[in-house]
């Protein structure tokens, strides 16, 4: 697992509520990638699975990132042109 995933991963699993054991080993593993530049597979594999289990449930509304909204352009508007309806008077 790169750096980048395992940033991508931690950020996903702080949308929702951790137990302390969660966030431990969350905190745990943060650390053992700073130091050893790279996990164990078992570590890989638990917090992939702690991953997909936190997906499944809907996110912690309370957490601080939930209603932040990336800056995007607004788009332009696309202007709608009258339909003439045509008639065949015989």
């Amino acid at each position: 697992m790169d750096k980048a995933r395992l940033e991508w991963v931690m950020s996903g699993l702080n949308q929702y509520a951790l137990t302390k054991t969660e966030d431990q080993f969350l905190k745990t593993v943060s650390a053992d990638f700073d130091k050893n530049h790279g996990l164990t597979e078992h570590q890989e594999e638990r917090l992939e699975s702690l991953y997909k289990d936190k997906s499944r449930l809907k996110p912690n509304k309370n957490s601080s990132g939930y209603f932040s909204f990336k800056k995007s352009n607004p788009q332009k508007a696309k202007v709608r042109k009258p339909r003439v309806k045509l008639v065949n008077y015989t």
